[in-house]
């Protein structure tokens, strides 16, 4: 072929291959689909396409056993982690990654791969699989088209689960959320936060909670030097009071409450009454509030005491007297506690 025929065969080849591309958009056999979920800080995230059963028999079938499967259709099925993960007990960095399946009739095989680019399984490599582990299928209500979904989820940890057909596989992930809270902590100290009296503040404020009572109190000592503002002092008299030092705590009070106005001043005495299950002296305290702020405080107090209609009664003067959503958010806050507390 001369080099004017070769030119013309390439430049058909081209046009045949724009002709091809869709230019009007249909539905897909197998739609794509993305779910994201948090737990404690880690963010999780899962791209697939999901195929349709449509009568045929899929596991020992269309999708045969011991041979690895896209775990969906098309594009290789994706996942994302924010942060440092363990997926059933093994270690896996964050970052995103292709995942497969190897299915059995039971036993199934999770099996994650660096590799995230091709097409089904085709450019698929063992080499550049950064983890293999057994998990069981388990049998489950008919689903026509695959689905994904985090099952379960709690503070360290969540549930990847695959369901299709009659077949839900299940896979753990969980991470160490309060070891990642804590070095985000640390991280965030050392940047331009390390000027922020309010950052030391929310710091030690989470560190109590977390009960390493020494480094709280080193977080608040800080912020106390900062900024000896209302908050800050109060925050170090409860780490104080922790501690054991009930002295110190009190003298912490007592500048606090010079630094309060006199709005503020008597909620604060409340909820140290309300910590200290005086609930009818917090709401003593409290007299005749007109504020949103005072009278979401009776509510809680009268929550604390265990008289649900009460509490709900000063919830409901507070959302009317509430500025604004910021304000009335907070106040819904206080409710949604108080149905959690009803539940549990």
């Amino acid at each position: 072929m001369n080099r004017r025929l070769l030119l013309v065969a390439l430049t058909l080849s081209i046009c045949a291959s724009a002709i091809a591309q869709p230019h009007i958009r249909v539905p897909q056999a197998s739609p794509r689909a993305v779910i994201e979920e948090s737990f404690g800080i880690t963010d999780v995230r899962v791209s697939y396409h999901r195929p349709s059963a449509n009568g045929r028999h899929i596991f020992g079938g269309l999708v045969p056993y011991d041979v690895i499967w896209r775990a969906g259709a098309n594009d290789p099925t994706t996942i994302t982690f924010s942060t440092p993960v363990k997926i059933e007990g093994q270690e896996v960095a964050p970052g995103t990654y292709s995942f497969f399946y190897i299915p059995g009739r039971d036993q199934w095989m999770f099996v994650l791969n660096r590799f995230t680019g091709g097409w089904g399984t085709y450019s698929y490599d063992p080499a550049e699989d950064v983890l293999r582990v057994k998990v069981t299928a388990q049998p489950a209500e008919m689903q026509e088209r695959l689905v994904y979904s985090f099952d379960d989820g709690k503070k360290d940890e969540i549930t990847l689960v695959m369901r299709w057909e009659k077949t839900r596989v299940p896979v753990k992930i969980s991470a160490d959320t309060q070891s990642l809270v804590a070095e985000g902590i640390r991280n965030k100290l050392r940047s331009e936060m390390h000027w922020d009296a309010q950052a030391w503040t929310e710091a030690a404020s989470w560190t109590l909670g977390a009960g390493d009572l020494d480094l709280a109190l080193t977080y608040a000592d800080h912020a106390v030097q900062m900024q000896p503002n209302a908050q800050a002092l109060r925050l170090k008299a409860r780490i104080l009071e922790k501690k054991g030092d009930a002295a110190g705590a009190k003298e912490l009070r007592a500048r606090a409450e010079t630094l309060m106005s006199p709005e503020i001043a008597p909620i604060n005495t409340a909820y140290v009454l309300m910590s200290q299950k005086k609930f009818d002296e917090a709401i003593k305290s409290l007299g005749d509030t007109k504020s949103w702020r005072g009278l979401n405080a009776l509510g809680d107090a009268w929550a604390g005491k265990g008289d649900k209609a009460k509490a709900m009664e000063f919830y409901g003067k507070a959302m009317s007297a509430a500025q604004n959503q910021s304000d009335k958010t907070e106040v819904q806050d206080s409710i949604n506690a108080l149905g959690a507390e009803a539940k549990s």
